[in-house]
């Protein structure tokens, strides 16, 4: 029985492992980020059965599951997952065929591991987690055991606690900006004493739920496209002529010299904003191009210093939190000019704000900032 239970869980494991495989070769590059940490909640509905010396068909029932949880990174996310009711189990020995009800209630503290981020940095749509938890089971209502004690070995409790271990695998679709379905199929190893039989081996429970997932907060920002900086200019084309005979001296015509273009005015200051996503701190790639710019300019004036002040905006978090995170978006630009472009820290200036200054009043959003000012 353990071996046929292995041989089923493998094949589901391995079926998701190269549907996520194809996925992530055909489907787009998405160009949007999402926010991490979110958090989410969602329900599931499906059907359960028990693996036990009886016909695994008949013993089929409805199974429903609520779940609250927080996704920390791409890769890495996790759960409280609540499932149960109705359960049935059964006897198969000499001349007795019997089933007998009974209800049942788990709880697991569940890790979710993102197997298509492991291999993809950009999100996909579709995602493939796989699942792993511990947690506690509980089963009452079981009145037929008594009866049944005369045939099998059998609980002295109608009421039994027991542990837990979960292994599984979900599918996850996005398909809204907070919402995504999801096919979640899982096996569940518990105590012996689980369906009130008692054998030599714990007894194995398999689900296969469909769900919606709610995710709160999330928000995707799209990458704005590179500005061209080419400038096309109308050609000119000129041509001379020169006739000459033996009794008619003909003038050429020269040219006038193209004017000598002014120089370039000198910029004696420089002004960049470096934007943050909500709660985050790390200065991104697209930013990070802000920075080389002022630290560039820094090398070409080097009696020119810098200031960097860091922002919070005032809707979100509370005043403590983001005097925090103001002052670690400057520090984050800071350590980039002295660590990556090796400017010298008595060049600079660094200070933070919180959220008691909006240099945006009118678009909180960028109020998420840090302001570099680069003076001669």
């Amino acid at each position: 029985m353990k071996k046929r239970i292995q041989t089923r869980l493998t094949a589901v494991l391995t079926a998701l492992l190269l549907t996520t495989a194809f996925s992530a070769q055909a489907q787009n590059t998405s160009e949007n980020q999402m926010n991490y940490p979110y958090a989410f909640i969602g329900l599931q509905g499906g059907g359960q059965t028990t693996f036990t010396n009886y016909n695994n068909w008949e013993l089929i029932t409805p199974t429903a599951s609520v779940y609250v949880g927080v996704h920390f990174v791409p890769t890495l996310a996790a759960r409280l997952h609540f499932n149960g009711i109705w359960n049935k189990s059964g006897i198969s020995k000499d001349d007795i065929e019997a089933t007998f009800k009974y209800k049942y209630f788990t709880s697991d503290l569940d890790l979710m591991f993102n197997v298509v981020r492991l291999f993809c940095k950009k999100p996909h749509k579709l995602n493939a987690y796989l699942i792993g938890g511990v947690g506690l089971n509980y089963a009452w209502n079981n009145e037929d055991v008594p009866a049944l004690r005369k045939y099998i070995s059998t609980s002295e409790s109608r009421n039994r606690l027991s542990h837990n271990f979960r292994v599984g695998a979900m599918l996850d679709l996005n398909v809204a900006r907070n919402w995504s379905v999801n096919l979640e199929v899982a096996g569940n190893s518990l105590s012996d004493r689980y369906n009130s039989k008692y054998t030599d081996h714990d007894d194995w429970q398999l689900t296969a739920q469909l769900g919606v997932t709610y995710k709160f907060g999330i928000r995707h920002k799209v990458k704005e496209a590179p500005k061209s900086n080419i400038i096309v200019a109308p050609a000119t084309i000129g041509t001379e002529t020169e006739t000459a005979s033996a009794n008619t001296n003909v003038e050429i015509e020269k040219p006038e010299p193209a004017p000598v273009p002014a120089p370039a005015p000198v910029v004696k200051d420089i002004t960049r904003n470096i934007f943050f996503s909500l709660r985050q701190t790390e200065v991104t790639p697209a930013e990070q191009a802000k920075v080389k710019e002022v630290a560039d300019w820094l090398k070409e004036h080097p009696s020119a210093k810098v200031t960097i002040t860091g922002y919070a905006d005032k809707k979100t978090g509370t005043a403590d939190i983001n005097s925090r995170l103001a002052k670690q978006r400057a520090e984050s630009v800071t350590k980039l000019f002295t660590k990556k472009y090796g400017i010298e820290a008595s060049r600079i200036t660094t200070s933070s704000k919180g959220d008691t200054v909006q240099p945006f009043p009118s678009d909180n959003e960028k109020n998420r900032v840090t302001i570099v000012v680069g003076k001669e």
